[in-house]
């Protein structure tokens, strides 16, 4: 019963997982007019691929609903370069106008945020916004690394004939986008709509809307008349599944997740039956995976933390007074490392080294913890099942010369005396076991032992 009531609490957290991940994270449709009908979404964060499979399906959703246009309202440090070239990928295959609306005030479209910002058929800024720091970098375990000059070059002037090519197709400011890949500047909102590298500057999604009316875009369906003025606006907010599944993606949730799996299944794996430990870290572990599975990962480093977990594991079978642990320990500090060192990976992609030594430190307090509770019980006297009848204390019911019955733990024995004939009533200890036969001595009389529980005749 007591395992029924961990086990039930536990399926409730899986399956109420699962649920979520299966159910639809489309949000219900509003009643609206399908004539004048503008839907607003917002693309906020690291750009990912969670992330870009939302724009992408409010993008399917606008052509099905038949919307006027799609607004993006963004604000963005950057992402992904595999996550922007879906992007921009749908959004110049879109059949419904998309606008991209850095806003509201306080916003920025950086790097990714820029190019798909340039790809947009209509762009637009918020007041006290900004655009642009568009330089490839490459992050390594201390930060930003140099590239070799040959590499640098190869990688901006591939940004370059990019950012310019949607420069052209959308007619913008391609010198100034290039300067954003080349050097990294950064406008304001006001000059970026004066230099013409976004087309409007709106204070509101409302001025948005008022502007936009009578504009003529060109869509991958042909021209497009918008007409705005008295559509009306639905913003369908992220759901839960593409919200939660959006922040673990982050390189440190995903990290601390990976950890917490690790010290969960260690838990049970050196508990069995505990059960919990081993549910929630097996979930953990999972989304773990799924988040490095959305970020550029070096193999070697994830190669190195299962090898710790390895090492972790064989520990519990074959004790090695924490040789095995401490391995462990270093690989999985290694790994860690080298987790997020990938050339060409942008500035949020990696760890702080706090956040290294912090989780390490924690693991290794952890493990040690572990280690010692499972020592302890491998040395631990038994209690209980028939092993646990060893050293306990009785009385003779019959004569055991050297065989005869005892009275031990509540139950009759047979026993064979190791200590030659005693007498009925005489103290006995239980020394050893063959099945169901005891074999006991004389038992030492103890000034503070508790009377033993026999039968007076």
């Amino acid at each position: 019963m007591r395992r029924l009531g961990v086990v039930v609490p536990a399926l409730f957290i899986a399956f109420g997982l699962l649920g979520l991940v299966l159910g639809s994270t489309a949000q219900p449709a509003a009643a609206k007019d399908d004539q004048h009908t503008v839907e607003i979404v917002s693309a906020r964060g690291v750009i990912n691929p969670s992330l870009a499979h939302y724009l992408v399906r409010s993008i399917d959703q606008a052509e099905r609903d038949g919307a006027v246009a799609i607004v993006v309202e963004m604000d963005t440090p950057g992402g992904l370069d595999t996550s922007m070239r879906e992007i921009i990928q749908r959004v110049l295959a879109s059949r419904v106008p998309v606008v991209v609306y850095v806003g509201p005030p306080g916003s920025r479209a950086a790097s990714a945020g820029m190019y798909i910002t340039y790809a947009a058929h209509v762009s637009a800024m918020a007041p006290n916004t900004n655009i642009g720091s568009a330089t490839p970098v490459a992050m390594g375990d201390g930060g930003e690394q140099q590239m070799s000059p040959e590499m640098r070059a190869k990688v901006t002037n591939d940004a370059v004939a990019y950012v310019r090519a949607l420069a052209g197709e959308r007619g913008r400011n391609a010198d100034w986008a290039e300067q954003a890949v080349r050097e990294g500047v950064n406008v304001t909102a006001q000059e970026a709509a004066r230099l013409h590298i976004v087309d409007l500057y709106a204070t509101t999604i409302d001025d948005l809307l008022r502007q936009l009316d009578g504009r003529t875009v060109k869509t991958a369906g042909g021209d497009v008349t918008l007409q705005t003025a008295d559509a009306q606006a639905i913003r369908y907010d992220m759901g839960v599944v593409d919200e939660f599944l959006h922040v673990i993606s982050d390189p440190t949730i995903a990290y601390i997740l990976l950890s917490l799996g690790t010290m969960g299944l260690f838990f049970e794996l050196s508990n069995p039956g505990s059960i919990l430990p081993g549910v929630v870290g097996g979930i953990c572990l999972l989304l773990g995976f799924y988040a490095l599975g959305t970020l550029p990962v070096n193999y070697a480093g994830l190669m190195l933390m299962g090898f710790a977990m390895l090492l972790f594991v064989v520990d519990i079978f074959t004790p090695t007074h924490g040789v095995l642990t401490g391995g462990g320990l270093i690989a999985f500090a290694l790994g860690s490392l080298l987790l997020f060192n990938v050339p060409g990976a942008e500035v949020w992609v990696g760890l702080s080294l706090w956040t290294i030594l912090s989780v390490t430190l924690t693991m290794a307090v952890f493990f040690l913890l572990v280690a010692r509770l499972v020592a302890r019980s491998q040395h631990a006297k038994v209690t209980t099942g028939r092993e646990g009848l060893i050293g306990l204390q009785g009385r003779a019911r019959t004569d055991l010369a050297p065989d005869g019955m005892v009275f031990v733990d509540g139950a009759l024995w047979e026993a064979t005396s190791q200590d030659g004939p005693l007498p009925k009533g005489a103290r006995v200890e239980v020394v050893g076991l063959d099945g169901l036969h005891l074999f006991v001595r004389a038992a030492a009389v103890k000034q503070d032992s508790q009377p033993v529980s026999a039968a007076s005749h």
